[in-house]
């Protein structure tokens, strides 16, 4: 696994921690599920132009699959982020927790497609 990746795996693990914290008091998400994500985002851009930048001088990789989980893991926590901000229960920490463990399976799916295709 590339160090962007093992950042980003890290970083979704405290954001699983804060949001089963979260889930376990009852509390909606705070700030630190904002501060969490926007740097998991950072990350999965770079990770983003960087998987991009591979692929150029790499054949044998599904171009369109390996692109469309590097872009469709950016969706992710946005998305639950935004869904998460209304909904005041404990189901907000819940969908914050799975998108969390979501994008760590996508980067996992990553770095499965990558070596699948060249061994490395």
């Amino acid at each position: 696994m590339g160090v962007i990746q093992v950042i980003a795996g890290a970083l979704c693990g405290v954001l699983a921690l804060v949001a089963l914290a979260g889930l376990v008091t009852g509390r909606p998400f705070g700030r630190a599920v904002i501060v969490v994500s926007a740097a998991i985002e950072l990350v999965l851009v770079v990770h983003l132009v960087a998987g991009v930048g591979q692929l150029l001088g790499t054949e044998g990789v599904p171009a369109v699959t390996y692109v469309g989980y590097l872009v469709g893991v950016l969706i992710v926590l946005p998305a639950a982020v935004a869904w998460a901000s209304v909904e005041l229960s404990r189901a907000g920490p819940a969908v914050i927790l799975l998108a969390s463990l979501t994008v760590g399976f996508l980067l996992l799916r990553t770095h499965d497609i990558w070596v699948g295709a060249t061994g490395v």
